[in-house]
């Protein structure tokens, strides 16, 4: 049974291998990937992982007037890969299926909903859990701690990505797929198994309230990584909403550090050593640490402006907790750096 994870990427070199290694991990097999303007060498990582069989990669060029992630879902939507898979689903590479129920894997969940033709996969929103710099870790072991579920304010916690079976649908889409095919309704379930009825099937774009459920799976979210991450991710902005800037309320809106949520690390050791296996290719290895070196340059440049200084500051601030003294003694040493570079 194929399973194919569809995805645009720009400016991930740190965080793609655990992506892959990840959903490979719990059951995924297939991986359309597109890429455009990449600046950190994710290009060339997606370029080794195609020549290991591990992805199919193409370039997302030119783009079209519905900008960059409509434009790939278009072209995505008549790839071969895409006609010849069972089940799909359209994820971006801050998100990580959390399959809870059985042994976590792809097998488990759909054994659990055999009636299913969609399965809405409700985001957690996880936030930055204190950490500041970019660090070469796992996403999923540096943040653990997330929105608690039901989480009713801001919107987009009741936001989901949809798991669905391949010839149901004929268009894929950002967070569920588009104009079903002719014949019967599919049949949608909630991340509990719950039905959603077919006016959900139809339009339904929130899993809120009662549509709401993630007892069987969800999607972790991890939309803002470190502080230091933040900073690049604002600088590169929204792929598919040139008119809605990365900025602090972006951030206020989805850093949830309220509970703890570590139901995804009984797939930690087993990621570990898939990503060492990964980092000791000769190609991938030192692409990974070049992409880490230009991300970690970036986020220091960023910082080392006014509005880098500030939006960090900022964001730190808002999780309302008393800065580590030395942390804050290098922010200050940094803006007096600053305002005695804008008084020259």
């Amino acid at each position: 049974m194929s399973r194919l994870i569809v995805t645009a990427m720009r400016n991930e070199a740190p965080y793609l291998l655990e992506w892959v290694a990840y959903h490979r991990l719990i059951g995924f097999d297939r991986f359309l990937i597109y890429s455009n303007d990449c600046a950190d060498g994710t290009d060339a990582m997606l370029d080794r992982l195609a020549e290991l069989g591990l992805v199919v990669h193409e370039r997302n060029a030119p783009i079209g007037r519905k900008g960059v992630q409509w434009t790939a879902l278009d072209r995505a939507t008549a790839h071969p890969l895409t006609a010849a898979a069972e089940w799909i689903l359209v994820a971006d590479c801050d998100e990580f299926v959390n399959v809870r129920a059985g042994a976590g894997r792809l097998d488990d969940l759909l054994a659990a909903v055999p009636q299913a033709d969609a399965v809405a996969l409700t985001w957690r929103l996880f936030g930055s859990n204190g950490v500041m710099a970019i660090e070469d870790r796992p996403v999923i072991a540096q943040f653990t701690r997330a929105a608690p579920f039901p989480c009713h304010a801001p919107w987009e916690a009741s936001q989901f990505k949809t798991l669905f079976r391949a010839g149901r649908y004929r268009r894929l889409g950002v967070h569920r797929p588009k104009a079903p095919a002719p014949g019967r309704m599919p049949v949608w379930v909630n991340g509990s198994g719950a039905p959603l009825g077919e006016r959900f099937a139809r339009e339904g774009t929130l899993t809120w309230g009662p549509a709401g459920g993630i007892d069987l799976a969800c999607l972790n979210h991890y939309s803002l990584r470190s502080a230091m991450a933040f900073l690049v991710k604002a600088d590169r902005g929204l792929p598919n909403r040139k008119d809605r800037p990365v900025d602090i309320g972006y951030w206020a809106d989805r850093n949830f550090n309220t509970v703890p949520e570590t139901s995804i690390l009984r797939h930690l050791p087993a990621l570990e050593a898939a990503l060492a296996e990964l980092r000791g290719d000769p190609v991938l290895g030192p692409l990974h640490a070049a992409g880490l070196a230009w991300h970690r340059a970036r986020a220091e440049a960023l910082a080392d402006s006014i509005e880098g200084l500030r939006l960090l500051t900022r964001a730190l601030g808002t999780e309302r907790r008393d800065l580590d003294p030395g942390l804050a003694r290098q922010l200050l040493l940094r803006r007096a750096a600053l305002r005695a570079r804008e008084g020259e």
